[in-house]
């Protein structure tokens, strides 16, 4: 999808169309950061993650609105419920993009290009949104190919292609590749995605270990991971991270992020009717090691208790001399419905009393941002006080 946070607020506010427009972290007090610029903004320079202040001095009459992420959220579900229409082999990789196996189905919907265009012109005129399509024989070379040309693009990336359309590119560009991990590539005089694709993989090896052969691969053209599809009826987990604007090495700032994602997933799994076992927290460090850690609590969907077993987890395994990347949480090990639930070693009443009043005040919660937005109400964690 194409600028999909702003694009959905311009189906809802047509005065956004046309102009400069951004979702910002807190317009009102023009703090924070943005998190999705129209392609207006982006002629005068407004980038994803550039910082407010200086969005707004290269646009000054730049419209901004607040995040609303469960009005994003059902948006996403309308994209993915319409592509569901074209494959059942459709595997969501994000809110806004998502991978389709479409092998097979040329004789419903014609060649590939043919039937990319038609995916596009419906999710443009049922839902009044744009998007990039990559065509390409893996899932690798697809998401590539849907970056090349926004907005309203439409790609093919074959192994033909490869020398003339990829290998060119600059090595930050490839997916998978970070700012850190293109430095490093630097350094071993690899500039290029053709120079990754040439290179000896054991200098790889020696500096990245076994993610140097993945990129190696994937330089080459090579993908062999299939598409997963994952329908709401066979849901084994619900999992939300983020790749942070800068590393952090402070717990507190890493408790808030995680805060702002078990809201998330606590929602979805209201929404689901969904309640599990399992808390697993990800890290990813500046230097790309990945630590996971999971615990395991009495079956629940309610936000508090999802943060409180991820802010365990976070304590117990945070090295404030790491700095984070990217930091992740999911709930899995669904209770199947009419299960018997485990008791606590604790009175068992007191137990399940906190725990139905926290989902109480979760469902309120959701009531209220399903009628009146998102950010009309949160935890008085998430809101940050003004320094200086």
């Amino acid at each position: 999808m194409n600028a999909f946070f702003i694009s959905c607020e311009m189906t809802r506010n047509k005065a956004l169309v046309g102009v400069p427009a951004a979702v910002a972290g807190d317009p009102k007090k023009r703090t924070g950061i943005i998190l999705a610029a129209n392609y207006e903004a982006r002629a005068f320079g407004v980038k994803t993650a550039m910082v407010l202040h200086e969005a707004l001095r290269l646009c000054p009459k730049m419209r901004l609105v607040p995040p609303d992420h469960h009005f994003y959220g059902q948006k996403s579900e309308e994209v993915m419920a319409l592509l569901a229409n074209y494959t059942p082999a459709l595997e969501q990789n994000s809110i806004d993009e998502a991978w389709l196996d479409m092998t097979g189905s040329e004789g419903l919907f014609g060649r590939p290009v043919a039937a990319a265009t038609r995916i596009m012109n419906e999710i443009k005129d049922r839902l009044g949104l744009w998007c990039s399509i990559g065509i390409a024989p893996n899932k690798f070379l697809s998401k590539m190919a849907a970056e090349m040309k926004k907005p309203l693009g439409i790609t093919e990336l074959w192994e033909a292609d490869l020398p003339t359309k990829l290998w060119p590119l600059p090595v930050k560009e490839m997916y998978g590749v970070g700012g850190k991990t293109a430095e490093k590539l630097h350094l071993i005089g690899i500039e290029t995605i053709g120079d990754l694709a040439r290179v000896d993989v054991n200098r790889l090896l020696r500096t990245f270990g076994k993610g140097g052969s993945e990129m190696h691969r994937h330089a080459q053209g090579i993908d062999d991971s299939p598409v997963l599809a994952r329908l709401a009826g066979d849901m084994k987990s619900i999992g939300r991270s983020t790749t942070l604007p800068e590393d952090i090495s402070d717990l507190e700032k890493a408790k808030r992020v995680l805060m702002e994602l078990a809201d998330d997933i606590g929602m979805t799994a209201r929404s689901h009717g969904k309640k599990g076992h399992t808390v697993h927290i990800t890290l990813k460090y500046s230097d790309f090691q990945v630590v996971t850690r999971q615990a395991t609590i009495p079956a629940t969907c309610t936000t508090k208790e999802i943060v409180q077993a991820g802010c365990r987890l976070l304590e117990q395994n945070w090295n404030p001399s790491h700095p984070v990347r990217l930091i992740g949480i999911s709930l899995s090990g669904f209770q199947e419905e009419g299960a018997a639930e485990q008791l606590s070693l604790f009175d068992p009443r007191q137990e399940a009393a906190k725990s139905d009043k926290n989902e109480r005040l979760d469902q309120a919660m959701d009531k209220i941002r399903g009628k009146h937005g998102a950010e009309k109400i949160t935890f008085a964690t998430l809101i940050r006080k003004d320094k200086g």
